[in-house]
């Protein structure tokens, strides 16, 4: 504590004289920032000069912004310096090392010796996966062993230690206990200081090109993950920066729930999308069904519609795009005219012309390359052209003084012969300027109508023998229809953006080295596929919970490895289950686990509390009481309480009535992007990854939750639950709550008549 102390000061008074350089040097970089325009060898020296100006400045923010992070680093070591200490004895040694681990390093005054060891470090492996005895660990020049004398954890709070025990485990029950027994609040924290043995496997897997965690709810797999982005980072310091790793987030109340897990290790924060903002992105203009809006209307599809969007979001779907635009004439082209100003620029009939002179052996998408520069290279001629017409006349005429001034650039009136050459030189400027658009247009791939061209391919594909030609024709109608209302179905997606991107050569960003997709239980292959194609550079770690797919039945962690190692073409697939659940008390846990058919695989752990209740009503009156009745209690006892429905509509149901008699209510919707305290009302797949004290599971019934699946619906509300769970049924209760499930709960039946 009192080198901490001291390295604090020395790093305060470092940080202040670093600030002072930088506000000195930008003064002098403000000051010294003009180019001497009058003689030509001074405007050569005086750029090199700014130049020079220019990275002394950047060079004394990036010093302060360093010095601020280390800052921060020692703040967070002095609460809590090290949870986790080991006395190893290597061979030839005359006596055994003690090594403090931490969330961060620490050097002696000197920087001889590590008082603290980072927990990504590689001797910290022995930490997590070493039993007392020998022990090898992995380094950068190979495989190193020691025997491990002692492994002693502690919870060290505002530099005071208030427990400590030895263990022979990974981490002992006690620091688990403590760590979740207290409440939970609206961000995750980081869990270096309980990492499990399995869960340091997939932070430490630097080899595998496709890593899938299958991880049973509440088995800590999104920590791990985290935790697994804050070791890369650490592992590949040299290669490796928070901006070439990109998690895809199952919505934006998740996005900010782990939003705080790598600044507390010292990491900035990697990219964050969600699949819709993703999608979005990409058809400008366009509104796209978000994944929830698809999910509520999958509740009431008909089977025939369920299966069209399957096969559209297949495989053999995504393969025939393929073997389509590498096999697509010439004439099947949809080419669109360019317009300006509500006229035709650039014919259909020309560019499709300008095209086909392109050689046939060419790839599609290196003639579009080649096609895109023609067009440019013809609007630079045609800007000339326009420049002489009378509507750049007119249009010169109405402009006021500024914009004309702006319009000369660098140049003045001084420095024409004439009005004529002025003149040209105006209007030539302001031609290219308005035509601007036309550019756009090109460099955005307009003079191909993308939408007709998937129709064709629509068209064209052989269906299977369960959809219907009829079926798969109104389909297509349903598909116009909605592009003419600016509107475009998630089913749809997938297989345009890929049509596109083949067809065009664009789409693709090599810069991004790892993918993380959460919940991917809820991606169809076709979106898995894409997503390959999107980051060709990239490796995959894909985590989820196939128990928790409320889209498509469940599939073994066996099977979803073959699936995803052929979709993703990995050379090196991993395939890590966590089937421990740490979240939920055993009570829980033992009623989540009955739920599934395979659920005598999960373990649970021991930390006891009520049994969860089920509450059945006879009417709605009655669940509206039961539904206050619990609120009510446990709004008294815990900081959170979530009150879980089928979808939004029911959700606004529920909160309309609870705001009647209750204040801290809040209605939380997929644009919502903070996590506040107090009595949450959520549909179920917007708590997707969250976890809250307590859960309140509405309408259990049978009849309310009919057309959904049932198992994985019922299995994703109750695991949000840490320490209490209740539910309430409006009549006869879901079949999915079985004669097992039914055993772990305690019943209270209201006479249904």
């Amino acid at each position: 504590m009192k080198q901490i102390d001291k390295q604090i000061a020395e790093t305060k008074k470092a940080l202040a004289d670093a600030h002072k350089e930088t506000r000195a040097v930008e003064k002098n970089y403000s000051e010294n920032a003009s180019i001497n325009r009058y003689e030509i060898d001074d405007i050569a020296e005086s750029r090199a000069m700014i130049e020079q100006q220019r990275q002394l400045v950047s060079r004394a923010a990036e010093s302060e912004t360093i010095l601020r992070r280390q800052l921060k680093t020692l703040q967070n070591l002095k609460r809590t310096p090290y949870f986790g200490r080991i006395d190893i004895q290597d061979p030839g040694k005359d006596k055994p090392e003690t090594l403090y681990i931490g969330t961060a390093s620490l050097m002696n005054d000197d920087k001889t010796a590590f008082l603290i060891y980072d927990w990504r470090a590689p001797i910290s492996g022995v930490y997590y996966n070493g039993t007392l005895g020998e022990v090898r660990y992995e380094t950068p020049n190979g495989i190193r062993e020691t025997v491990l004398i002692k492994k002693r954890q502690f919870t060290i709070k505002d530099g005071r230690i208030v427990n400590m025990f030895d263990t022979n485990e990974t981490v002992g029950d006690e620091l688990l206990q403590a760590a979740l027994g207290e409440q939970n609040d609206q961000y995750m924290h980081n869990i270096v200081a309980t990492i499990q043995q399995e869960q340091n496997d997939i932070i430490r897997d630097t080899h595998s090109d496709l890593l899938i965690v299958q991880g049973v709810a509440g088995s800590g797999k999104t920590s791990a993950v985290l935790q697994r982005i804050a070791y890369l980072l650490y592992h590949s310091r040299t290669a490796l920066n928070a901006d070439q790793i990109v998690l895809f987030s199952p919505n934006r109340l998740f996005s900010h729930y782990i939003s705080q897990v790598l600044p507390s290790l010292g990491e900035r924060n990697m990219r964050q999308v969600t699949m819709s903002g993703f999608v979005r992105r990409r058809f400008e203009g366009l509104q796209v069904e978000n994944i929830f809006e698809r999910y509520e209307k999958r509740q009431r599809a008909s089977k025939q519609d369920q299966r069209i969007a399957d096969f559209l979001e297949s495989q053999p779907a995504m393969s025939d795009i393929h073997r389509y635009v590498t096999h697509l004439m010439d004439e099947q082209l949809q080419f669109s005219n360019i317009t300006f100003e509500g006229r035709v620029f650039f014919t259909a009939e020309h560019i499709q012309g300008l095209y086909q002179k392109q050689p046939n052996a060419m790839k599609a998408a290196n003639r579009m390359v080649q096609l895109k520069n023609q067009l440019i290279r013809e609007l630079q001629r045609r800007v000339k052209k326009e420049a002489k017409k009378d509507w750049v006349a007119k249009e010169l005429d109405s402009l006021d003084t500024q914009q004309l001034h702006n319009l000369y650039g660098k140049k003045t009136v001084d420095d024409f012969r004439d009005e004529d050459e002025q003149y040209a030189y105006l209007a030539y400027r302001w031609a290219k300027r308005r035509l601007r658009i036309v550019a756009d247009a090109i460099y955005n791939d307009y003079f191909i109508d993308i939408y007709s061209q998937y129709t064709n391919w629509l068209r064209q594909l052989s269906l299977p023998k369960e959809i219907h030609q009829n079926e798969w024709q109104q389909m297509i109608a349903n598909y116009s229809n909605e592009l003419e209302m600016h509107r475009l179905e998630m089913m749809h997606a997938a297989p345009l953006m890929y049509l596109r991107d083949l067809l065009m050569g664009t789409g693709q960003n090599h810069s991004f080295k790892y993918v993380f997709i959460d919940e991917m239980q809820d991606y169809s292959v076709a979106m898995m596929i894409y997503l390959h194609h999107a980051f060709p550079g990239a490796k995959f770690t894909v985590l989820g919970d196939s128990e928790q797919a409320l889209f498509k039945p469940l599939e073994l962690p066996e099977q979803l490895l073959e699936r995803l190692s052929k979709t993703l073409v990995a050379k090196h697939p991993n395939l890590i289950s966590l089937r421990r659940s740490y979240r939920s008390t055993k009570e829980i846990t033992d009623f989540a686990k009955a739920l599934l058919p395979d659920g005598d695989q999960i373990m649970s752990f021991t930390r006891h509390g009520q049994r969860p209740a089920l509450l059945v009503r006879s009417s709605t009156d009655a669940v509206e009481q039961a539904l206050q009745d619990s609120v009510e209690k446990y709004q008294e006892q815990y900081e959170t309480v979530a009150v879980l429905t089928k979808n939004q509509e029911q959700a606004q149901q529920a909160y309309r009535q609870l705001r009647r008699q209750f204040s801290n209510v809040h209605l939380l919707d997929m644009n919502d992007t903070e996590l506040p305290s107090g009595i949450l009302v959520l549909p179920v797949y917007l708590a997707k990854g969250l976890e809250f004290d307590s859960v309140i599971a509405y309408d259990v019934s049978q009849a309310n939750l009919k057309g959904t699946d049932e198992i994985g619906m019922l299995y994703t509300m109750a695991t949000r639950a840490m320490h209490d769970l209740t539910m309430i049924s409006n009549g006869q209760v879901s079949t999915a709550i079985n004669e097992k499930a039914s055993r772990q709960l305690t019943i209270e039946h209201e006479l249904i008549r």
